[in-house]
């Protein structure tokens, strides 16, 4: 009897072997996957993406994932060095190295690399008061990728990066946390409008000294003020001024007219 089969191990969460039966097997790995060949139960060869015919009884095939996968392991309630509650959530990249290892070392390698990140997640925030996680909120990444690459390497897993994703802490000291950030802001602008306050003051106290050793600057100042398009300048005339056009208006007066006729 001959049976052609294509084997894909759909349950992603299972190590068992997909069994087949029949003399004449045709296998099909895709191309992101390989296969691992069992017969009897016991591991025959690892399967590169392709065609495989095998003749014979008792075979079995697992397919294996080699794509890279990102799984998140759920925030989880963690005391921080200064016996803080908050819970933090991470986002682990990993890629299958060693399928045969991945197969044969655990029961279930994705249950295991989530609680050995669990364990190494809560034993770093243990270790560091919340301040510190806040400002280092990056590096506490790379810290779970250093204390968790040995272990999946032992299970045949190659851990890419660890991210934080969120830190999510109780009620009360997020409100607490608001107001200490509202007061450095207000603080910080206070600052900043001090510091232009006083370089505008220097600025006036320089020009007052240039002025008081070179008093031309200011009739230079008063010519350019003058001469700039736009600007309407006034000026106050002291008392009995006399205009340009006096004699022009003497003419028609009483005195003008006795001149003019020769009278006394």
């Amino acid at each position: 009897m001959n049976t052609d089969v294509l084997l894909m191990n759909w349950n992603m969460n299972s190590n068992e072997p997909v069994k087949v039966r029949g003399f004449r097997h045709k296998f099909a790995v895709r191309e992101f996957e390989c296969g691992l060949l069992y017969r009897h139960g016991k591991f025959q060869v690892r399967l590169e993406a392709g065609r495989h015919v095998r003749w014979g009884f008792g075979y079995a095939l697992t397919t294996v994932d080699l794509r890279k996968q990102t799984f998140p392991v759920a925030g989880q309630e963690v005391l921080s060095g200064d016996n803080v509650g908050l819970k933090v959530s991470v986002a682990v990249t990993v890629q299958v190295a060693d399928p045969l290892k991945a197969m044969h070392e655990v029961q279930d390698w994705r249950g295991h690399l989530y609680s050995t990140v669990q364990i190494a997640l809560r034993a770093l925030v243990a270790a560091q008061p919340v301040e510190a996680l806040l400002v280092q909120r990056l590096d506490v990444g790379k810290q779970l990728l250093a204390a968790v690459q040995p272990e999946a390497g032992k299970i045949g897993i190659a851990v890419q990066a660890v991210e934080v994703k969120d830190v999510m802490f109780p009620g009360d000291l997020k409100k607490a946390f608001a107001e200490v950030l509202k007061a450095k802001q207000e603080g910080q602008a206070a600052l900043e409008r001090a510091r232009g306050e006083s370089a505008a003051l220097r600025n006036l106290a320089n020009a007052a000294r240039l002025l008081e050793s070179n008093p031309a600057l200011q009739n230079l100042r008063l010519i350019q003020s003058i001469s700039a398009a736009g600007n309407t300048l006034v000026m106050g005339l002291p008392t009995g001024f006399v205009p340009l056009n006096a004699g022009k208006a003497g003419t028609n007066g009483p005195d003008a007219k006795g001149i003019e006729t020769g009278e006394p």
